[in-house]
């Protein structure tokens, strides 16, 4: 015997709160049926669609990811100085004092694998 499944659009907010409640109660049932397995994945994809128009995320800032990147390989900023090529060059960009050089970009994209299309994006400088 084959169970109706009963999906509704994720269209609101209210939409998406119950999709995922949803969602949080068929992921910790054991052993699904055939049926949620199917809501299950369809769930997830309206909720991915929803999130998608409704939750923009915006690139980070360029030295924030520098920073970050840094941080997850567990480099210095003597690491980030000798991939650029120098320390006062290293400390002006950590410190937003100017803004990274196209060099500098192709550099840090090359050694730490940060998308130039991060790295192109307009930051606040400190004067």
């Amino acid at each position: 015997m084959t169970s109706v499944i009963n999906i509704q659009p994720v269209i609101s907010k209210g939409d998406h709160r119950s999709a995922l409640k949803r969602i949080e109660s068929l992921m910790e049932k054991g052993n699904k049926t055939k049926e949620e397995e199917i809501e299950l994945e369809t769930l997830f994809i309206l909720v991915e669609k929803y999130e998608d128009e409704h939750f923009i995320i915006l690139p980070p800032n360029p030295i924030d990811a520098i920073k970050f990147r840094l941080e997850q390989e567990g480099l210095s900023q003597t690491d980030f100085a000798k991939i650029l090529g120098s320390k006062h060059r290293a400390s002006e960009y950590l410190n937003k004092k100017i803004p990274l050089s196209i060099q500098a970009i192709r550099r840090i994209r090359d050694s730490l694998g940060i998308s130039g299309d991060i790295l192109i994006q307009k930051y606040a400088t400190k004067k």
